[in-house]
């Protein structure tokens, strides 16, 4: 297993967002999942910078716009996503790109 380290040691918390395009938008259905150590049930998740969801399920169904993190006990948080309701946005897949790859682009209205 893979398992990120921070420069103090600890696991990093990761956030993972379905489908898996960037910028994510409201009316896709997005799933957010919370993947980490820790015991299931003990996710916390934060929108827009304030704690939402104590001891929430690893994933849920987004429904309101906003930016999402979470963390689990023994974990550091994980790095924010931002779910747009925005009506027109160009998105690309999220994964790293490097420089000469063949990037896949979606203008969505």
């Amino acid at each position: 297993a893979w398992c990120p380290l921070s420069p103090a040691g600890a696991q990093t918390t990761q956030l993972l967002v379905e489908p898996s395009w960037t910028p994510a938008v409201l009316w896709d259905r997005v799933t957010l999942t919370c993947q980490g150590s820790g015991t299931a049930g003990a996710t916390t998740w934060y929108k827009d910078g304030q704690r939402w969801w104590q001891q929430g399920p690893d994933h849920f169904i987004v429904t309101k716009s906003g930016t999402y993190t979470c963390d689990r006990p023994g974990t550091e948080m994980s790095p924010p996503v931002s779910i747009l309701d925005d009506w027109l946005v160009l998105q690309m897949p999220v994964r790293v790109q490097l420089e000469g790859d063949t990037v896949t682009l979606r203008c969505r209205v």
